[in-house]
């Protein structure tokens, strides 16, 4: 008679959640299993579930591990415990789902037992989904750039969010980005907070035009960094921080203070690793929510630089129904007009 497969069950706040095939190998390159993925959430299970804390989170799921293919769920998947909740997120085509929410941290574990590497939280808290609390900004390196160019652009888009009156907490994107984060007040809709990250990207942009670029179309963007505000538009999402990012090494995105982000290497902080160093040395976004600001004064940016400049919306993703004042959706070589012959 077959033996059944081995379940283990991990204690996380006033639960237990079951562990299923724990053996399984998740990263092959580091020999690293299901079992250390989901005990290194139990151990970071604190400051995760402060940041996932009532928030429609999608999952990042790799059921075959970092080799097999991976998927997004949107959705609340089938078989849930009673315990796991919902909010309600309306996508930009009007329709509506019940996205997973957070409240607890068992909730955590549960996702992760599920083949869930990242974690991707909407801007937004259950109780006003369409009213983002947190303004992000992804820079992302372009080929031929790396971590250090999106540190030194990082290092101005400090200064211009000190200017905005803005309070920013970097972290690693558990590659070669840096995603920065900033709380506001939930008063603005999902428009308004993009175009305050337009904003503050071109301001980025204007003092590192060798650096450091706005330009959505690849072909424009060059050896530079990508201050992708479209990460900023409605059901984007970025994976937060303590999450396991699907990569060779299971590599983390770790948070960090501006002090400490020039010194540090990604690679460094991965499953194996980031345990103790929060053991250590605490979260250091343990603050964040102490730190909330507005976006009047960059979204008086915005309108200056559309009415004194000519400067207004720029495109969205190409899934998203086209937006009053949008410009063209077409590569600028494409929409050049041809020379007579």
């Amino acid at each position: 008679m077959a033996s059944k497969a081995p379940v283990e069950l991990v204690p996380v706040g006033t639960r237990e959640v079951r562990l299923t095939s724990p053996d399984k190998v998740y990263f092959p390159e580091r020999g690293i299993t299901k079992r250390e993925v989901v005990h290194y959430y139990a151990a970071v299970a604190e400051p995760l579930f402060g940041v996932l804390r009532e928030r429609p989170t999608n999952l990042k799921r790799y059921p075959d591990g970092v080799e097999g293919e991976p998927f997004y769920a949107k959705r609340l998947p089938k078989g849930a415990p009673d315990y796991v909740e919902t909010a309600k997120v309306t996508f930009p085509s009007g329709r509506t789902a019940e996205s997973l929410c957070p409240t607890e941290p068992a909730v955590l574990l549960w996702a992760a037992n599920m083949g869930t590497f990242d974690f991707h939280p909407w801007p937004v808290r259950r109780a006003d989904t369409d009213r983002p609390d947190e303004l992000r900004i992804d820079l992302d390196p372009q080929p031929g750039t790396d971590f250090a160019d999106a540190v030194a652009v990082a290092a101005v888009l400090h200064e211009v969010l000190d200017e905005a009156g803005l309070v920013g907490w970097p972290k690693t994107s558990g590659g070669r980005g840096v995603h920065v984060f900033a709380r506001i007040r939930p008063e603005w809709s999902f428009v308004e907070v993009r175009h305050a990250v337009i904003a503050i990207a071109r301001r980025v942009a204007e003092r590192l035009p060798e650096r450091a670029t706005v330009d959505w179309w690849k072909e424009e963007r060059g050896e530079r960094v990508f201050i992708d505000y479209n990460q900023a538009a409605r059901d984007r999402t970025v994976a937060s921080a303590w999450s396991v990012r699907g990569r060779p090494r299971a590599t983390v995105s770790m948070p960090l203070t501006w002090e400490t982000l020039p010194d540090v290497d990604p690679e460094d902080f991965d499953v194996r690793t980031v345990p103790a160093l929060f053991a250590e040395k605490g979260d250091p976004h343990a603050d964040m929510d102490g730190a909330v600001g507005g976006i009047e004064a960059v979204l008086d940016w915005y309108a200056a630089d559309e009415r004194d400049r000519g400067l207004g919306d720029l495109p969205y993703p190409p899934e998203y129904p086209k937006m009053p004042g949008e410009p063209m959706r077409v590569q600028p070589s494409r929409a050049r007009p041809q020379p007579a012959e």
